[in-house]
């Protein structure tokens, strides 16, 4: 029962909220339904890791079918969407056991004077993502079980996330085991953020996960705690757009080691006209130098790392090899050019280096990890079709080779194509 204390008080909170006085329904009833269908043809030629000596490059064509349908009136919303996703070709033509799932599936509850709750299957999308994001660049894209508790009025946000997650019904103990499943038994999220005036904001991150280790086959449960606080701000004067990141992370590891590791970011970006846009930016997590002492590598959880460390996924998105977790320091720079409003264009390059000691023999290695070059074209063919290319290469070193595997001294690029055709199919009210 001590497990289910926090998520229960938060249940209690959504009833007494609940009892509040009624309103009359001055709302509309609004029904909305949307399609996306999304295939995306990719050649990998050394995409998450290095490619090896003498591997053959590979090509796939992955697709998302997904289906949302939307319910408002006065005071409750609902949200449901299901997906299909996979690889061309992956099922029979006969097909008796497709994978067809909810990826959202959720009730928001208004309980006026700007207090809500949103309950069930969600994302959890806050700030710039690098904690939290939706993931949607995968196919499959992320979401989390949740009560959602807020607040909210024109300068203030408020949100208490509260999570438990079990790997199926149980009938004595508790034990979780997460293959496959969520990757979290527990989980309080605090977040706050506050707008200041329309050119600058603050937010405030406080995320408590519980993550069991033990052993599944004594069936014995041993759940450690892990902390990360942080804050992130964000200033747009003019044509500039200025933000600053940092967190911090303390606690236990699955496995029972103290905790202390940190991720700063800074970055900024200038419109020069309505064409062309330059950005710099600079990202630093923490590594860890070894198996003794404390872990310094910071762990960036949920968060869109697609978005941030490279378009090739090297990081983050796909792990170290012989239980490195080194960390990263990424610096980059990158331009935007749109030559009309329904063409974009953008350049990135991204300079890469561990933050932490790595050792071959007892040589220490060089920090520097190598350089991505990433280019992307977005082109809105028509209302709700829009195609997407990009074509990217990574210039690695030794270290590299030490801390991913692979053959980095051979050529290493990634290139694909995407529509993207998400319409709305009708909104209607009544």
């Amino acid at each position: 029962m001590k497990k289910l204390v926090v998520l229960v008080a938060g249940l209690l909170s959504v009833a007494l909220f609940a009892q509040a006085e009624e309103t009359q329904n001055t709302k509309e009833n609004t029904f909305s339904m949307k399609v996306q269908i999304r295939p995306r043809a990719e050649y990998r030629n050394g995409v998450l890791f290095p490619r090896p000596k003498d591997a053959e490059s590979t090509g796939f064509i992955n697709n998302r079918a997904r289906l949302s349908l939307g319910y408002e009136r006065d005071r409750l919303s609902i949200g449901l969407s299901a997906q299909h996703v996979g690889v061309w070709g992956q099922d029979p033509q006969i097909d008796k056991n497709g994978r067809f799932i909810l990826n959202e599936a959720w009730a928001k509850l208004d309980f006026g004077s700007g207090f809500f709750a949103k309950l069930g299957r969600q994302s959890l999308v806050y700030d710039d993502e690098r904690i939290m994001g939706a993931l949607d660049w995968n196919v499959a894209g992320r979401y989390h079980d949740a009560l959602k508790l807020g607040y909210e009025n024109t300068n203030n946000q408020l949100h208490l996330i509260l999570a438990f997650n079990q790997n199926d019904e149980k009938t004595i103990g508790g034990t979780y085991y997460a293959p496959g499943a969520q990757p979290y038994k527990t989980m309080q999220t605090l977040w706050y953020k506050y707008l200041f005036d329309k050119s600058f904001n603050a937010s405030f991150l406080f995320m408590n996960l519980g993550m069991e280790g033990g052993d599944a086959e004594k069936q014995n449960s041993d759940t450690k705690y892990l902390q990360t606080l942080g804050t992130n701000l964000i200033y747009t004067p003019s044509n500039w757009t200025i933000g600053g990141t940092i967190y911090y992370q303390f606690g236990k590891t699955k496995s029972g080691r103290d905790v202390s590791a940190f991720l700063w970011a800074v970055n900024a970006a200038y419109q020069i006209d309505p064409q062309w846009k330059i950005g710099v930016g600079s990202d630093y997590l923490s590594g860890s130098d070894g198996a003794d002492g404390k872990y310094k590598a910071f762990d960036p959880l949920y968060g869109t790392h697609h978005k941030f460390y490279g378009a090739m996924d090297y990081f983050y998105a796909s792990s170290f090899v012989n239980g490195l977790n080194p960390g990263l320091w990424d610096n980059q720079i990158n331009v935007a050019y749109k030559p009309s409003s329904k063409v974009n264009l953008s350049l990135a390059y991204h300079y890469f280096s561990i933050t932490g000691d790595v050792y071959e023999g007892n040589d220490k290695l060089s920090k520097g990890l190598g350089s991505e070059l990433d280019f992307q074209v977005d082109w809105v063919i028509m209302k709700d079709v829009k195609l997407s290319a990009g074509y990217s290469t990574m210039l690695g070193t030794n270290t590299m080779k030490a801390v991913k595997g692979g053959n980095p001294s051979h050529w290493q690029d990634w290139g694909w194509l995407s529509i993207n055709i998400n319409p709305t199919i009708f909104t209607t009210k009544w």
